[in-house]
């Protein structure tokens, strides 16, 4: 075990190493660019295979082929990228491939800005392809949390035969801080169903068309129990929640400086942070749980009201107030807290 300072970016590479990721096809995009540099010399290093595509397009169909023949397989975006690859997304739900794509979002929508943004929430949790299918999506808060949670997906890949989304922003990864690289421990699913030659064996058959009567509804129903499966798969943190008089709900940076306006209102009230760690899964009973008998909650995001709808999907009968930035821009500790005592004053709390 070695304790380094380096960025978030950095820290999907070391991750992807020690999970024995074997397959890595990417494009430059600004902000993880330095990421894809890095893969290159570390993956060649390893005597991995690393291919830089000619396009989001070609990486995500690379990415599905090399997760048919069973190897640990990635890539990596930021917004513009990610939408180009909603449709191999969907081909690997269809087809029940196992993949981590990791998206270091940026301002937008169009090219926007190279700013964070936390806008990617309804993409990656809703399903930004076509069809019904889920991904789990984790959303580390630290470049610590960068490098576990990347290991983790790499696990939860394999174990569901499902991709996986690391969702963080631009301020993530690009910020150094001291992370340990560990060593982990690899689990070994079988992967009986890999395209692997098929001598003195039935072949495998891989595929997501279904053009029988019934028989894409049947694979359907199929996936869904599956969804289901991975729903137990939830995370989250809370700081103080229980003796709060309110509640603030964040993510990602958006949590880091939620978490330090808590205590500029000490003198106001008692304020608790609550954070998803999984974005899909969301937490929806354990928030609902922790928010009972709040006075109100509080959302804030680096977007217009995304998480906020998840919010409100698990809190009845409790006042929510939302405060986001949009395109690129980021708030601080005390506009949270002026926010906040603005809406107690106004709601007479």
């Amino acid at each position: 075990m070695s304790k380094r300072l380096i960025t978030g970016n950095e820290a999907v590479v070391e991750a992807a190493i020690v999970s024995r990721c074997g397959f890595y096809a990417g494009y430059p995009i600004t902000p993880q660019n330095e990421l894809i540099r890095q893969m290159a010399e570390k993956m060649r290093e390893e005597k991995r295979i690393f291919i830089q595509a000619e396009s989001e397009l070609a990486a995500i169909n690379m990415v599905f082929g090399a997760a048919a023949t069973g190897m640990r397989a990635m890539t990596t975006s930021s917004s513009p990228g990610i939408s180009l690859m909603q449709e191999g997304i969907s081909y690997l739900c269809g087809c029940q491939l196992p993949a981590v794509i990791v998206n270091v979002m940026r301002g937008g929508p169009g090219l926007g800005n190279i700013a964070p943004s936390q806008a990617d929430y309804f993409q990656a949790t809703k399903g930004g392809g076509h069809g019904d299918y889920n991904l789990i999506v984790l959303a580390p808060s630290t470049v610590q949390e960068v490098f576990d949670l990347t290991c983790l997906a790499f696990d939860l890949a394999d174990k569901y035969c499902n991709p996986v989304v690391i969702l963080m922003d631009a301020f993530l990864g690009q910020m150094a801080e001291a992370v340990e690289i560990k060593k982990i421990k690899i689990k070994n699913y079988k992967k009986e169903w890999a395209l692997t030659g098929a001598k003195a064996r039935t072949p495998n058959v891989i595929r997501s068309l279904f053009l029988k009567e019934g028989g894409l509804e049947k694979h359907n129903l199929e996936l869904q129990k599956k969804f289901k499966k991975m729903k137990k798969e939830v995370r989250f943190e809370s700081i103080n929640c229980k003796n709060a008089e309110v509640l603030f709900v964040a993510y990602g940076i958006s949590f880091r400086i939620a978490k330090e306006a808590a205590p500029l209102l000490k003198e106001d009230i008692k304020a608790g942070v609550f954070r998803p760690i999984t974005l899909w899964p969301f937490p929806y009973k354990e928030l609902e749980e922790l928010a009972s008998g709040k006075k109100a909650i509080f959302v804030f995001e680096l977007a217009c009201e995304q998480l906020a709808e998840d919010v409100r999907l698990a809190v009845k009968n409790i006042p929510i107030y939302t405060y986001g930035r949009l395109g690129g821009g980021v708030f601080s500790e005390e506009e949270l807290a002026n926010f906040v005592k603005e809406r107690l004053n106004e709601a007479k709390i």
